[in-house]
């Protein structure tokens, strides 16, 4: 699987909430790091994080544009109301080893209506 049917499929689950499948996409030891939020590291803790994420909101990804080079994928994306971010993903053996995403996490928290936690 490429990188970029690889990040189509990761939309895909991610738009169904399905936490259980997103997670059997990652390698055991994968690491899940948006710039935002402390890195996740492995499977089971981005499975976790997942389930915890979908619990709190709903949360849809819009393909803006998906990039690719070698092993890494890189997805432009954007929500419905209008936030805008980036994924990069190293993929090695048809799976997910390292994440990286940037988005805007008080205008998120601000969309959503979730509350924002004090520095």
């Amino acid at each position: 699987m490429t990188p970029k049917q690889l990040i189509k499929t990761w939309v895909d689950l991610f738009n169904k909430a399905d936490a259980d499948a997103l997670a059997e996409m990652y390698h055991d030891d994968a690491i899940n790091h948006q710039v935002a939020n402390e890195p996740v590291v492995g499977k089971e803790a981005i499975r976790v994080m997942f389930r915890k994420e979908f619990a709190v909101t709903d949360m849809v990804c819009i393909i803006e544009n998906i990039l690719e080079d070698g092993d890494w994928g890189i997805l432009e994306w954007k929500g419905p109301m209008g936030l805008r971010g980036c994924g990069f993903f190293h993929v090695t053996d048809d799976k997910i080893n390292l994440q990286r995403g940037y988005w805007d996490k008080l205008s998120f928290l601000r969309q959503h209506k979730l509350p924002i936690p004090q520095a």
